[in-house]
């Protein structure tokens, strides 16, 4: 089999993997609960790739994202429940439908795209979604405000959106200095139980948490993605602990030899390099 630029090759080629005897025995053994991890590793890669504005290893990686799109789909086809064609139809009517002001008629076109159009779009697809899942038998749960926000998300992430979600119903400080209070409030509990003479780790787990929820409600009001921000300084840390090792590899010494005072002034050093 020749690889090709056509998506149906891709599609073969799974299908080849999970073909029962002469397939992958590995490919063979997985599932949507296994598979699930590798996507969302693959998610990340792509955005690193785009990070460091690489794009050679951005085609590579968007391909592995392809990829577990197909896997998930070929998966559900074995399963009698959708198959890829199916999913390519789902995302373009959804488009389409979400962008009557691009793709609708010239009264749809000319009215552009109003106020609250969105979600009033979103809310329908919701009712459709509930409607299909009736009509198959599935049993559909209490609807819930929050359950729009995957758990699945990073955690930072998970908690902006919940503030988010919850600020729509007025569930929110209406400025970040409240916020700012909230997370000194919540830095001093956290300072109590870490002094406590019998520190209990669940508390201490429960406090800290509090600490970063706070610090992404502080985030979205300043609107700043808390991932982002994290990410920026996850970078910063890399490149000022590459001054260390680069200079402990000029000394000829090996990293681990120095001491946490040697580290320390070649860290002061690299700070004044980059600053940001």
């Amino acid at each position: 089999m020749l690889p090709s630029r056509d998506i149906s090759r891709l599609i073969e080629i799974m299908k080849a993997l999970r073909t029962p005897v002469t397939g992958c025995p590995w490919d063979l053994e997985q599932t949507f609960k296994t598979i699930s991890p590798y996507t969302i590793e693959e998610a990340y890669e792509v955005a690193d790739a785009i990070e460091r504005e690489d794009l050679p290893d951005l085609k590579e990686e968007l391909g592995d994202l392809l990829l577990q799109v197909v896997y998930h789909a070929q998966i559900a086809e074995e399963e009698d429940a959708f198959a890829f064609e199916d999913v390519v139809e789902a995302i373009t009517k959804k488009m389409i439908r979400r962008h009557p002001h691009v793709f609708g008629d010239d009264e749809q076109k000319a009215a552009g795209f109003p106020k609250g159009a969105w979600d009033k779009v979103k809310d329908e697809e919701k009712l459709e979604r509930k409607q299909l899942r009736q009509q198959m038998g599935l049993l559909e749960k209490q609807p819930r405000f929050l359950d729009e926000v995957p758990s699945a998300f990073p955690a930072l992430t998970e908690a902006e959106k919940l503030q988010h979600r919850a600020s729509k119903v007025g569930f929110d400080w209406g400025a970040a200095e409240p916020v700012l209070a909230k997370i000194k409030e919540e830095i001093d509990e956290l300072t109590e139980e870490v002094q406590a003479g019998t520190p209990d780790r669940n508390k201490i787990e429960d406090e800290l948490g509090d600490v970063l929820f706070a610090l992404a409600n502080l985030a979205r009001h300043l609107e700043i993605q808390p991932e982002a921000a994290l990410k920026r300084t996850n970078a910063k840390f890399r490149r000022r602990f590459a001054h260390i090792e680069d200079a402990a590899t000029e000394e000829q010494r090996p990293l681990a030899d120095l001491s946490l005072d040697e580290m320390e002034a070649h860290w002061q050093a690299a700070k004044k390099f980059d600053p940001k």
